[in-house]
């Protein structure tokens, strides 16, 4: 309860204990515990919707769209002056050019090679895709890609109220492919061992059907930490999520989407991490860092960083072994 709740949510590690004397955890990472998790995963509705990246990319008056190339499917989108979302191929029906070079005029696309103008309804047999702006991050929903029944939009986890949220958005592309990004964030014990300067004494408390529980320490300097439950798990094929279920920052969310992209010159998948962290608190002085988001985004984005700088490692390793049979998982 808020009046129990303590007026520092720092602590300071009694005993603290040096990385390599740690408690080793690869007999509760059981790979046939994160197979199973990530089995489930994959086999719930996603209803073809793939994540574009964060909201503030996609710009009302931008001189030109937002470009991509989702699950192998070119992509534009922009914002109508309506400042609404859409979403189309970006391919010019005419002849093929591509349309991340057309320049935006009213909301409407105008192809630079012949100047066919495009402005989001069905042209030329042009196909327009569904697309969703859920306020911290862009969707489209590519049908053909996907294979799915349809849904109408996309599945998304529980968040703050957008109010008394701070929202920070990081994107980063790997040579992988989405699930071994997912397998990634469904191996919690690779935690303080592979992210020490991030966490500590993290013990994975509950392993249920459909969620994931860890008790961690974010690590901030020497022996001062903050300590916090954290439950994941995974809404859809592509998505993991973790939701902060006690300690500092209670309702703090932290998303996991993986988008596949177009396979490199050499034929190897590629895939985009889009990682949303949607922070809140109930105590007085999160509304002034609310107010300071412009200056706090940027450090939460080099946090985001740094994490999958390795975490990206993990995940190309994990596709490398597959691809060439040594698995062992």
């Amino acid at each position: 309860m808020p009046g129990n709740r303590p007026r520092v949510p720092l602590r300071l590690r009694k005993h603290p204990v040096p990385w390599d004397r740690m408690r080793p955890t690869w007999r509760d990472a059981k790979p046939a515990l994160i197979r199973e998790a990530l089995d489930r995963a994959q086999h719930r509705p996603s209803g073809n919707w793939y994540v574009l990246g964060p909201s503030t990319a996609v710009r009302p008056g931008a001189p030109r769209p937002l470009a991509a190339t989702v699950a192998g499917t070119e992509v534009v989108a922009w914002r109508t002056p309506g400042g609404d979302l859409a979403a189309g191929s970006g391919s010019c029906p005419h002849l093929g050019a591509p349309l991340c070079d057309s320049p935006l005029r009213a909301g409407t696309l105008v192809c630079r090679w012949h100047g066919l103008a495009l402005d989001g309804t069905p042209t030329a047999g042009w196909q327009t895709y569904p697309a969703h702006d859920d306020g911290v991050l862009t969707w489209v929903r590519l049908d053909t890609a996907g294979g799915e029944e349809p849904l109408p939009a996309p599945v998304l986890p529980a968040r703050p109220e957008p109010t008394g949220a701070l929202a920070a958005v990081y994107r980063t592309e790997g040579t992988c492919e989405p699930e071994d990004v997912v397998a990634n964030r469904l191996d919690p014990w690779h935690g303080a061992w592979f992210h020490p300067y991030s966490f500590v004494d993290l013990r994975v408390t509950g392993t249920d059907d459909d969620a994931l529980t860890v008790s961690v320490s974010f690590k901030l300097a020497g022996r001062a930490v903050i300590p916090v439950t954290a439950v994941f798990t995974a809404p859809e094929p592509r998505t993991v999520v973790m939701h902060i279920t006690e300690g500092e920052g209670t309702g703090s969310v932290v998303e996991t989407h993986a988008t596949p992209l177009a396979p490199d010159s050499e034929g190897r998948p590629r895939t985009a991490v889009t990682e949303a962290v949607i922070a809140t608190s109930p105590r007085p002085g999160f509304a002034l860092a609310r107010r300071s988001a412009p200056a706090l985004r940027p450090l939460v984005r080099a946090a985001a960083a740094r994490l999958w700088r390795d975490d990206l490692a993990y995940a190309e390793r994990r596709w490398l072994l597959r691809s060439t049979g040594r698995f062992p998982g």
